[in-house]
């Protein structure tokens, strides 16, 4: 989980405990390769694609699914960053987690955005990123990647390329990061 959402998952300022690595360095490797070979595949090519990463989990993974593409095609789609902080439904439910960059320099317009993020887990988040989205211009698609999809949807979104299918409780936490990802709970 990233650091940001790590500080504001109850309880507030909470540890991270991990109980199982459910992914290694190399199966994360391995992970996004295929999901790469999957978006070249359903894409003919990279030509059209911006690969665009959540703050704060998904800039890592899509920086990652970017370079891939570009050693299978020889080609690096352009990569951006995007904060839905301010697009969220549950402002005033729980603290506002401050403003990460949205960094988003391509223009959108008619092109197909891969928009990626570590964790998918109830949707609202990427709920909140299809309106951001709509804000940067009108691409012709949007597709979902994920490193995780661990169930529990509350919105009707599912990922077009996934890493692991991981189900969960929903009280336990699944944290990616540079050395794999782990699954565990939030102690006080």
């Amino acid at each position: 989980m990233a650091e940001r959402e790590r500080r504001q998952t109850p309880p507030f300022g909470g540890v991270f405990v991990s109980h199982a690595r459910v992914m290694t360095t190399d199966d994360m490797g391995r992970a996004i390769r295929r999901m790469a070979h999957e978006v070249i595949e359903r894409n003919h090519g990279v030509e059209e694609l911006v690969v665009v990463g959540l703050q704060t989990g998904g800039v890592p993974v899509a920086e990652r699914l970017a370079e891939t593409l570009a050693d299978i095609e020889g080609v690096r789609p352009p990569v951006g960053t995007l904060d839905v902080a301010l697009h969220r439904d549950d402002i005033g439910l729980r603290p506002v987690v401050p403003e990460a960059v949205t960094d988003l320099t391509t223009d959108l317009d008619g092109r197909v955005v891969v928009l990626v993020d570590d964790v998918l887990f109830t949707g609202r988040t990427i709920r909140a990123a299809l309106d951001a989205l709509c804000d940067f211009g009108r691409p012709r698609s949007i597709q979902l990647a994920v490193m995780v999809d661990r169930g529990h949807r509350e919105l009707p979104i599912r990922p077009d390329y996934v890493g692991k299918n991981l189900p969960t409780r929903r009280d336990e936490v699944v944290d990616v990061h540079a050395a794999g990802v782990d699954l565990g709970v939030m102690k006080k």
